[in-house]
């Protein structure tokens, strides 16, 4: 097989330097020196026909950093029969599928797309209207609390012995699995990395409908409700890695409507959208983050915000912006180019929303450029009326970092230079046994903090758990179950910049006071395998008596509520035999996709075949024996 060559993180503009944003090792087999070929036709291919759109000469196309993390089959079609159609039109077939391959770092031989599950019967292809959503989005009403009560879950912390394997869903082309699903309908709605979302009949995994977007799915589904005994099909909600946002139809997978809220090239979506009282609040991020690492590359004209949307209609009713101040230049480079600030504070959680205080609480980034302003690495309350900023408490102030700061000559690393401690997990909006209303926050610097909403976000308590670093500390996502915060701690091992003990493993924590109720740390049982690392990075969820969190082990795990002892896990590091006679793999659990509970089932992905993780390809469905 071939191996693509790695960055510090995963990722890195080639302009002069090595990395692939794919990053992982390709899960074909790809002939070392047929590679080598297909990678440098791919690179003149991509020279003659893509870059001068790509490379900057038209404002709204996605930049190289983004198209090198899509999958092969995305691009493919892009150019096939999408929005490239034209400009690929003088590319031969072979041609088309050497830049695919070149830009991906993964093969499209017939081995690397596997075969899908069945599709489902009438019967079983049939929305039932009596299932309303179990999980309608994390940004109201549940808080993003990430909690399955036992109506929900149709399952305790006492059930969870008895859970099996029932089936598995291999996602063809794949090598991460980082869309949560949402269950409605008697359907699991899941997103995928070559862009196809899935409608699966919930108890068997057949395929009730696919729709295809134009790229990677990183986020989870969104159902709106429906009133019972209603039969108007609901719509879901999410977004594509390239930074359209969609909207399309529950029962029959048709498109209702489609925006992309902001035209910067390198916007990305990364998070869930909130849904509330027919508006669609969306979290904006982005890669330019990355794009940066080219000398050439004016740094930083993105800034963080949520666009909000008619949910209905998809009009497009504004944006509140993380930075209110534009971009402007401020300097130049060592080799001549501009100095743009301020930039960056990118938004990828989702907004847990307040309409009782007229606000929505978000954690925001990183600056991408200096001089680093008051905004990143903090926890803003934004006006839901008019996008404004309300409150802002900054956490770690004089952030700023790029991508440059991990080449050789560090042209547009900004003098910050880090550490780059993002607020990636979402905040939550929650109220104590005392009944006093607090805003919690988890950092990438290892850090939880519980904010005052009434006091302009003043820090009620903060507490440091764990060493922190480029991938946290807390990085995806933490579940509360009434004084009980569980926080996951990803501690990762990024190098010599995070010195100090890593305590990678789960945390139980009491919201009224900061004090750490139980910490269970997960042991490194990895044993040399590559990519393999013991710290939870993706989300984790509650049940009654329970939290299960996936670590970077490709271990499942669930813990007491009362005292954190592991008494169920799963090891998902392996091959599945999967639905379809397709073969699977499970890798290291990441992203913001934690288990989801649904009637006596949970369900899960595993692979994150991304900035040094173990790849994977998978949905498990587990159901009682």
């Amino acid at each position: 097989m071939r191996k693509i060559q790695w960055s510090s993180l995963g990722i890195l503009a080639r302009a002069g330097m090595v990395g692939c944003a794919s990053a992982f090792v390709s899960m074909a087999a790809l002939g070392a020196d047929a590679g080598v070929e297909a990678e440098r036709d791919g690179a003149a291919l991509y020279g003659q026909y893509c870059e001068s759109c790509h490379g900057g000469g038209v404002a709204k196309a996605p930049q190289l950093s983004l198209l090198e993390i899509m999958a092969p089959s995305s691009i493919l079609r892009a150019m096939q029969g999408g929005v490239m159609q034209t400009q690929a039109a003088n590319m031969n077939a072979a041609e088309q599928q050497r830049v695919a391959e070149y830009l991906s770092g993964q093969s499209l031989t017939e081995e690397h797309m596997q075969a899908s599950a069945p599709a489902c019967s009438a019967e079983r292809a049939a929305f039932d209207y009596s299932a309303r959503p179990d999980t309608r989005g994390w940004g109201v009403n549940a808080g993003n609390a990430r909690m399955f009560d036992e109506a929900t879950a149709g399952m305790t912390a006492d059930d969870l012995g008895e859970l099996e394997l029932k089936w598995s869903f291999a996602f063809p082309g794949a090598v991460r699995a980082r869309s949560q699903p949402a269950i409605a309908g008697g359907a699991l709605y899941v997103g995928s990395q070559d862009g196809t979302v899935y409608a699966l009949d919930r108890e068997t995994g057949c395929i009730r409908w696919q729709f295809s977007t134009v790229a990677e799915v990183r986020n989870g589904i969104v159902v709106a409700d429906w009133q019972s005994g209603s039969t108007e099909a609901p719509l879901l909600y999410f977004g594509d890695l390239v930074g359209n946002v969609y909207a399309i139809n529950a029962v029959t997978g048709a498109l209702a409507w489609r925006d992309r809220p902001d035209d910067h090239p390198s916007l990305t979506l990364t998070a869930s959208p909130a849904l509330h009282e027919g508006k669609l609040y969306v979290p904006l991020s982005s890669l330019e983050v990355t794009a940066a690492a080219d000398p050439e590359y004016a740094c930083c004209t993105f800034r963080g915000g949520v666009a909000v949307y008619d949910a209905q209609s998809g009009d497009k009713l504004g944006i509140s912006y993380t930075i209110a101040e534009a971009p402007r230049v401020v300097g130049k480079n060592a080799v001549g180019t501009d100095r743009i600030a301020p930039s960056g504070s990118p938004v990828w959680n989702t907004p847990s929303l307040d309409p009782a205080r007229g606000v929505m609480y978000v954690g925001t980034g990183e600056n991408y450029s200096s001089p680093a302003n008051d905004t990143s690495d903090a926890i803003l309350a934004l006006s839901l009326e008019d996008g404004s900023i309300v409150w802002s408490q900054q956490m770690t102030a004089g952030d700023a970092w790029n991508m440059g700061c991990e080449t050789e000559d560090r042209i547009n690393c900004p003098p910050e230079d880090g550490p780059d401690y993002d607020f990636g997990a979402a905040t939550i909006l929650a109220t104590t046994s005392e009944g006093r209303d607090v805003v919690l926050a988890g950092q990438k610097s290892g850090e939880v903090f519980a904010l005052d909403p009434d006091k302009g976000g003043e820090i009620i308590w903060r507490k440091k758990l764990g060493r922190g670093g480029i991938q946290g500390g807390v990085h995806f996502g933490m579940a509360l179950d009434g004084d009980v915060l569980y926080v996951p701690m990803s501690d990762f091992d990024g190098g010599a910049r995070w010195p100090g003990e890593a305590l990678p493993g789960m945390y139980a924590v009491d919201i009224r006071s900061g004090e750490v109720l139980w910490f269970t740390k997960t042991e490194d049982q990895c044993e040399g395998r590559e990519f393999c690392q013991p710290g939870l990075s993706a989300a984790a969820s509650a049940i009654e008596g329970a939290v299960v969190g996936g670590a970077m082990d490709g271990v499942l795990r669930a813990y007491s509520r009362d005292t954190g002892e592991v008494f169920w896990q799963f090891d998902s590091a392996r091959e599945f035999s999967a639905l379809g006679g397709a073969t699977a793999r499970g890798g290291s659990f990441g992203g913001a996709s934690g288990p989801v509970f649904s009637n006596g089932m949970m369900f899960v992905n595993s692979g994150y075949g991304i900035y040094f993780h173990m790849p994977g390809n998978v949905l498990l469905a587990f159901g009682p024996r």
